[in-house]
């Protein structure tokens, strides 16, 4: 179900959470728009073809990111009982909500 409730920006209100700052709070470190992107694109990939995908991550990195979004319940990750071990990670509906965030972004892109 689409919510359609009209949602007006404003500075917030002290003492109560800025939806804004959450959301950066969660997504504003660097690499999680780019993690969001490719798994958006390629629906399903593995640790090692998003690392492929963004030259600069460490393994670190990325291992840490992905679990900031897991946690978030912004991406699923999917363990198969396999040797060697299989991990496929892909966006949730929640994640996949954050898809018109990404096109205005690229749109903002192509202006700068």
């Amino acid at each position: 179900m689409e919510n359609t409730e009209i949602i007006v920006l404003n500075k917030g209100i002290p003492g109560e959470p800025c939806p804004i700052a959450k959301t950066l709070d969660i997504l504003g470190t660097k690499w999680m728009f780019l993690i969001i992107r490719d798994l958006m694109l390629e629906e399903v990939m593995r640790f090692s073809e998003l690392q492929k995908s963004m030259p600069g991550i460490s393994p670190k990195t990325l291992s840490l990111r992905l679990r900031e979004l897991e946690v978030h319940d912004i991406i699923t990750r999917k363990a198969y009982a396999e040797v060697p071990p299989r991990v496929e990670y892909s966006l949730t509906e929640k994640g996949k909500k954050l898809r018109g965030i990404m096109v205005e972004m690229k749109r903002f892109g192509l202006m700068l």
